[in-house]
């Protein structure tokens, strides 16, 4: 009798939500799908013990249905932690939907996602990610009032990229004190992969404080537009991940920090917008604080955009948005000193404290 193996990727299909690595104990997933307006997207809804989830909708073009599962828990996650470690009453949540958002975006799919969000009654909030523009929220808004990031006109906070492109600035000028003993920028090489919304604000932040700014993104045109306008230096180089810069800021897509680039990596501080960074938080979290690689959390600094649309769920205006964006650069030293003093990865400390919140109030809702 012939032994049957079973190979990790048929368990998996086994298991296909449960079973993901990234699933990590979420409250719900939901699946939406729409034949008229070609709508597939996934709601992840990671946990609602500080309040109802709140997290952004990526459109994206995904390889596959694994890849967007993938991708919408490991960012619902990530949401629970930002809003955590801010100090917001807010769970963590995500949406993707599949596709491309140039050429399948339409009016009809976002109002058909937000029938699905209003479906959910105000357990997840959405807003804006990669993909989705402030006009879509607007959109959005006409269906559900369970949507952040509207325009101004409409009485939202507006695009939260460039409140986001401050609190990393804050964040990476946190990490310049803790590694080179000043927070002063100007002179430092610092390479920013990815100049879309926050890329190229943090690029203008960068530059007017005088650092010598290396641009690198897929998108050519993008490039020598934003090269031009901020007189940044195009990178050029064969391999960016080896790049003899100081400061490394990935604005992109995440996971670049994995077992192919973590032991090329020559800048001495990683701070920037891109979600999910490390591919394998404990490992590469590791092989960094090894190598004497500074990394500021990214659900830490990158929380400028979820302190800016959660004025609207709270009314407090842009001067309270800037001043608890600013205070990133404070919580970020703390993070560092949680760190040292527990002889933990930067990570692991930012984790423990959100977590540690989380649990508190775990205890007082149970009251």
């Amino acid at each position: 009798m012939d032994a049957t193996v079973t190979t990790g990727k048929e368990l998996q299909k086994m298991d296909p939500v449960f079973g993901q690595l990234s699933f990590n104990d979420h409250e719900q997933i939901v699946f939406c799908n729409d034949k008229d307006t070609g709508l597939k997207a996934i709601i992840g809804i990671h946990n609602s013990v500080m309040g109802p989830a709140l997290g952004g909708t990526r459109m994206f073009n995904y390889a596959n249905e694994w890849e967007a599962l993938n991708d919408v828990l490991r960012l619902s996650r990530g949401m629970t932690y930002k809003a955590a470690i801010t100090g917001l009453n807010i769970g963590g949540g995500k949406a993707v939907i599949m596709g491309d958002a140039k050429t399948q975006k339409t009016p009809e799919l976002m109002r058909k996602f937000g029938e699905f969000v209003h479906s959910l009654s105000g357990r997840y909030i959405t807003a804006e990610d990669v993909g989705m523009e402030t006009s879509d929220m607007d959109i959005v808004r006409d269906v559900t009032p369970y949507v952040t990031g509207i325009s101004e006109e409409r009485g939202g906070s507006g695009n939260p990229s460039p409140v986001t492109a401050f609190g990393v600035y804050m964040g990476m000028k946190a990490a310049a004190k803790q590694q080179f003993g000043s927070d002063k920028l100007e002179g430092k090489k610092i390479l920013v992969q990815g100049i879309g919304h926050v890329g190229e604000t943090l690029v203008e932040y960068l530059t007017k404080e005088g650092a010598k700014v290396i641009i690198a993104d897929i998108n050519e045109e993008k490039l020598y537009e934003v090269a031009t306008k901020y007189g940044a230096q195009i990178f050029t180089g064969d391999d960016l991940y080896s790049a003899d810069v100081d400061i490394y800021a990935p604005c992109a897509m995440g996971a670049t920090i994995n077992d192919a680039t973590v032991n090329k990596i020559k800048a001495k501080v990683i701070a920037g917008a891109a979600n999910n960074q490390l591919a394998n938080e404990n490992t590469h979290g590791l092989i960094l604080q090894e190598r004497g690689i500074l990394y500021a959390p990214d659900f830490l600094i990158n929380a400028g955009g979820i302190i800016n649309v959660y004025a609207e769920l709270e009314h407090y205006d842009k001067a309270e948005i800037m001043r608890k964006t600013e205070n990133i650069y404070n919580t970020t030293l703390e993070i560092f000193d949680y760190a040292v003093a527990k002889g933990i990865t930067t990570h692991q400390a930012a984790l423990t404290i959100a977590q540690n919140r989380i649990d508190l109030r775990k205890i007082e809702n149970a009251k």
